[in-house]
């Protein structure tokens, strides 16, 4: 596969180029290593492409977890405690979970836990590699990358998304480059406030 465009968020290219260039060019590397002739596995159901050979998103990301598996990016977890109070919530966002936790329980609320998973961290850098649904890519834009740069896990996250010419090779319903860039920069320039590489690839 190759990478065909890239849109660099409140300059979260700039900064892979200038303090973590190593990832940045293994990124590459893992790219252009994945062969998109061995995902075209999928025969489609759907009623106007039945039949047809479409790109597997399962067979992209199996391949993406085991190139990237091999050079060290591993999944990470941030654990979290929730409750239905606003100030509460302000005051322990920023706090370890078994502090948020306690300082929950202590006003006579219920903390109920949550976590922010992520497939790819190395370094303080996040990866999501997004083949599903398009409403997934927001999540991760918006809440994922955010909340693990909010907790100082990470210092720039990374969306790859299909072009809408490989997206247009998938069944229908997975989010693609033009149209979750279109998404950022239609929320401001400073929304999500994350460095972030949103990735555009292609066959």
């Amino acid at each position: 596969m190759k990478i065909v465009q890239t849109y660099s968020h409140l300059n979260g290219l700039e900064y892979l180029l200038v303090h973590k260039a190593h990832l940045w060019q293994e990124i590459k590397e893992v790219i252009e290593d994945i062969e998109a002739d061995l995902c075209k596995t999928k025969v489609s159901k759907e009623s106007r492409m039945k039949g047809q050979t479409k790109y597997s998103p399962i067979d992209m990301n199996k391949a993406f977890h085991e190139k990237l598996g091999s050079k060290e990016w591993q999944e990470s977890r941030v654990t979290y405690w929730v409750t239905d109070d606003e100030r509460l919530i302000r005051q322990t966002l920023t706090l370890p979970p078994e502090e948020q936790k306690a300082i929950i329980a202590r006003t006579g609320k219920t903390p109920i836990m949550s976590y922010n998973q992520t497939d790819f961290v190395k370094s303080r850098v996040a990866i999501e590699v997004q083949f599903g649904k398009y409403a997934f890519v927001a999540y991760d834009l918006f809440v994922k990358h955010l909340a693990f740069y909010v907790r100082d896990q990470i210092d720039v996250g990374i969306e790859i998304l299909p072009m809408k010419s490989l997206q247009a090779q998938m069944s229908s319903g997975p989010g693609y480059f033009e149209g979750e860039l279109y998404n950022v920069i239609r929320n401001g320039r400073g929304v999500p406030s994350v460095p972030l590489v949103i990735v555009g690839i292609a066959a």
